[in-house]
């Protein structure tokens, strides 16, 4: 039994559709050189899934950039977690660490291109540290908000117990700075495919990226729409599988799996 929920969206996506392939194939208010018609965009998902596009079938490239996303987040998450809490943590460690993050902070992560090719090349290295940039930033950030909103009593209770260092930080902030965590983690995970596309647009020879870079230069609208419908599916799975992930740590929060709006 559908929900109400996904009712409403399956609906809203029928009428979405339906307008489309009204403003496209039907009356021609949109002409198919600015924007594919449906019948274009299926004729283009068909070539790319069979005889391929780009040097590869659209699974081939969705995994690669699938796995790029997966380094690049999974570095990110290791990385900016741990500088969060341990910024949030010591006020020390916020006074040396805090000048340099907000020195690097304001840069946007595409800037970080041209040097990340000069230094690794145009292969995958790369990409993931132009990924790992964009999603580190919002895991530091929200990772330090969640270690300095943890109620005070809290934190006092176990000092008075007498709680080692490495215990308060595994089973008292972080638990409670959890949920704010996976806030950062979905924002990161959200840079990271922003990222990843812009990435590949420039001297990548495989991915999603490639597949609109090269669409874009034949000049052909439908490629584009399937794969930047690829891209939107993509991030939605990563997105679902972290919500799942949530759910499954923050089960004691009755938290439930869903993805971010």
């Amino acid at each position: 039994m559908f929900s109400r929920r996904i009712l409403i969206g399956l609906a809203t996506i029928s009428a979405l559709v339906l307008v489309w392939y009204l403003a496209t194939t039907v009356t021609g208010l949109v002409s198919g050189g600015r924007f594919p018609s449906p019948g274009e965009t299926y004729a283009a998902f068909q070539q790319i899934t069979g005889r391929g596009y780009a040097d590869g079938t659209l699974l081939a490239h969705a995994l690669h950039s699938i796995r790029l996303v997966a380094m690049g987040f999974a570095v990110a998450a290791a990385t900016g977690v741990p500088l969060g809490l341990l910024m949030g943590w010591s006020r020390n460690a916020e006074a040396l660490v805090n000048p340099v993050f907000l020195l690097i902070r304001p840069i946007p992560p595409l800037a970080w291109i041209p040097l990340a090719i000069l230094w690794l090349g145009l292969g995958d290295a790369a990409k993931i540290m132009v990924i790992w940039f964009a999603a580190f930033v919002p895991a530091v950030i929200n990772t330090f908000t969640g270690v300095r909103t943890v109620e005070r009593p809290v934190i006092e209770a176990a000092r008075m117990l007498g709680t080692p260092p490495w215990r308060f930080v595994a089973e008292v902030l972080t638990p409670a700075a959890a949920p704010m965590i996976f806030t950062g983690l979905r924002l990161s995970l959200q840079a990271s495919w922003t990222t990843l596309v812009a990435a590949e647009l420039v001297g990548a020879l495989f991915g999603l990226g490639r597949v609109l870079n090269l669409a874009q230069q034949d000049i052909y609208p439908g490629m584009i729409l399937v794969g930047m419908f690829a891209v939107a599916l993509c991030g939605w799975l990563t997105t679902r599988v972290l919500a799942l992930g949530e759910a499954r740590m923050l089960a004691w929060k009755g938290v439930e799996a869903k993805p971010a709006p």
